[in-house]
């Protein structure tokens, strides 16, 4: 077995391979002055177990070249089985046609894929659930539930109520709800544009009360920040956001800075420079993934990694 990586996420790669137990594999994936993307892969992977750790993350078009470059090399390499490990999958918002003569990008991006050479994919909290259905090769969907889980227990946090800052999110929402053993609530909204939100009601008891947001992904921040201030007006005191993959544009770290949650919890899926005046929490996956590719190589079960505190996140 071997791992590699591309350039998206180079310390959560380093990371996944020491808690599998084995050294980054070798490799040199740089541009050229064009902005064409070079690989090399440095050491032998005939007949080997590879395993391909690249985020989707900003530049998203780019690290997806390195990513389907890096596969088509192993592929040619004549390595045994690749798998593609993506604890971020870009493109997942558009999974479907919600307007007249617009693409199907997640499921272009499953095409490449498989195209490339990819025999099997390991992602974590997709967008949309039914991306899975988009490949005809095995998809295993991981969760950050569980790492986020055992943070949110040490809080210690009393009065609790789990909230889904959109209908969409719901699922999730509900899931950490009875992991944590409280109340439910949901904040509807209307999206004006890609960049802007707005929270119209809540459907549930807030006030008083400490909140957990839970969300999969956040850029802009427009939800989370629109449903922080509709939760204040309702009387919500201490306002924390749980969310997988932050990826948080300027917009969305300006808008962080002036709302008024608390604390953002999130993982190293993508990775991101150190961010002044927002207090962020980050969570390693490394070990899950980790975890995950060692038994994937093993060809054990994987479905224990689905379930926190007996239940599941699915």
């Amino acid at each position: 077995m071997k791992v590699f990586s591309g350039n998206s996420n180079l310390p959560l790669a380093r990371a996944i391979a020491a808690a599998v137990g084995i050294e980054l594999g070798k490799s040199t994936v740089n541009t050229f002055p064009d902005g064409e993307t070079f690989v090399k892969i440095e050491e032998n992977v005939r007949g080997e177990d590879v395993f391909v750790v690249q985020s989707t993350s900003p530049p998203t078009n780019h690290h997806l070249m390195e990513m389907f470059i890096m596969i088509d090399a192993l592929r040619r390499a004549s390595a045994s089985r690749i798998t593609a490990v993506m604890p971020f999958y870009g493109y997942a918002r558009q999974d479907r046609k919600d307007q007249p003569r617009v693409p199907i990008t997640a499921k272009l991006v499953a095409n490449l894929l498989v195209a490339a050479g990819t025999h099997r994919v390991l992602t974590m909290d997709l967008h949309a659930q039914q991306i899975q259905g988009f490949f005809d090769i095995p998809v295993d969907h991981l969760y950050a539930a569980p790492v986020m889980y055992e943070y949110i227990k040490s809080q210690n946090l009393k009065d609790l109520v789990v909230v889904s800052p959109d209908v969409g999110g719901l699922k999730m929402a509900y899931a950490y709800s009875q992991a944590l053993e409280t109340d439910l609530a949901i904040v509807a909204k209307r999206r004006k544009n890609p960049k802007e939100v707005e929270s119209t009601a809540i459907i549930g008891e807030v006030e008083g009360r400490n909140v957990l947001m839970v969300d999969d992904l956040t850029e802009t921040a427009g939800t989370l920040s629109s449903a922080c201030e509709l939760l204040r007006k309702n009387g919500a005191r201490r306002i924390v956001a749980c969310v997988s993959h932050a990826l948080l544009s300027d917009l969305g770290i300006e808008r962080l800075r002036k709302s008024k949650i608390d604390e953002l919890i999130t993982t190293d899926t993508v990775s991101r420079p150190p961010i002044d005046g927002v207090k962020i929490t980050t969570l390693s996956v490394a070990g899950l993934l980790g975890e995950a590719i060692k038994r994937i190589h093993s060809n054990s079960s994987v479905t224990s990694l689905f379930e926190f505190k007996g239940g599941r996140t699915s």
